[in-house]
């Protein structure tokens, strides 16, 4: 059976090595200035997308408990659901003349208020929500079951909690066979892949940065000692929750325009792949080794926030703010 073209390449290159012919620096070039020359076809998303922190729909409205504190969770700088000042059984129930008071952390909340806004049926909404509106709030209610009955009060208390959405990013390895480990030509290929990878991302708003490089000398069983470069990069999101956006359509969220990202590195890899199999022998002195693009997707979350899936069960992907235990 006909051996593969990589294999008959990485034959090649053993042949070659032993017989002690040297492996220029023009052929390292010419491998380079190939993937540079590359251009991407269009690619799909990935079929399965890490989800975001985000909050099921009965959310919208909360109703408090007339036992245990109700957690209430705000996405950073946006609107809060609607904290309802009544118990479930309140809720379908018809109250005379209720009366609606709510307090937080900073003393008693009017209704003029121009981030925490009480509604005329005494629900509070936050409309920009800041780290340092965080804390305990309490509802007193007043009102009569039917006219004829007494006043009755009741307390309802709410931990309203900031979070965030994790910092989603995808970190990827990779290895090359390179030149000795103090050659000048390992930092330039370095640099030159780096360069390349992050022209491949920036029209999706991307960015690649390396997180680490080391050479060191492997030993194989069949072709003993060689130089190996490791490679360690980050692919993440340029846009910022505050900032702007790159733009308003919903295939341009972050988790999607990552996927890309992510499908547009694994077919550059595998493009050198393929392009290393046509070329004639000997191989280039630095070249990608098959098989070794390794890639992870890490979700972190910013100083001061933490995931908590045992604490926060209704928000378990959401970097809550830790102030609050």
């Amino acid at each position: 059976m006909e051996a593969s073209a990589p294999g008959r390449a990485r034959r090649g290159w053993r042949r070659a090595r032993a017989a002690g012919s040297p492996l220029s620096r023009a052929a390292m070039v010419l491998v380079v200035s190939a993937l540079v020359l590359w251009a991407p076809p269009s690619v799909g998303y990935l079929d399965r997308l890490p989800r975001s922190a985000q909050l099921p729909q009965d959310s919208v409205k909360i109703v408090g408990s007339p036992n245990i504190p109700v957690k209430v969770y705000v996405m950073l700088h946006q609107k809060s659901p609607h904290v309802l000042c009544v118990t479930q059984r309140l809720r379908n129930s018809e109250l005379v003349d209720p009366s609606f008071q709510w307090h937080g952390p900073k003393g008693k909340i009017i209704s003029e208020n121009s981030t925490a806004q009480i509604t005329s049926t005494g629900s509070l909404v936050f409309q920009n929500f800041e780290e340092s509106m965080s804390g305990v709030y309490t509802c007193f209610l007043e009102y009569k079951p039917t006219v004829e009955e007494v006043i009755k009060n009741l307390q309802l208390k709410y931990v309203v909690y900031a979070y965030r959405e994790p910092h989603y990013y995808y970190q990827f390895t990779a290895r090359y066979h390179a030149a000795p480990c103090n050659s000048i030509y390992n930092i330039s290929f370095e640099k030159k892949l780096l360069q390349i990878l992050s022209k491949l991302v920036l029209d999706l708003s991307c960015e690649v940065s390396l997180l680490k490089s080391e050479c060191h000398r492997v030993k194989m069983q069949r072709a003993g000692l060689q130089n190996e470069l490791f490679f360690t990069f980050s692919v993440s999101s340029l846009d910022t929750e505050k900032g702007p956006k790159p733009c308003a359509d919903h295939s341009c969220e972050s988790s999607k325009r990552l996927s890309k990202a992510k499908n547009l590195i694994e077919r550059f890899f595998n493009q050198q792949v393929e392009v290393l199999g046509r070329r004639a022998e000997p191989l280039p002195e630095i070249y990608y080794i098959e098989g070794t693009l390794q890639m992870v997707w890490i979700n972190r979350c910013f100083p001061g926030y933490g995931m908590n899936i045992l604490k926060h069960p209704r928000c378990p992907e959401c970097c809550v703010l830790g102030h609050y235990k």
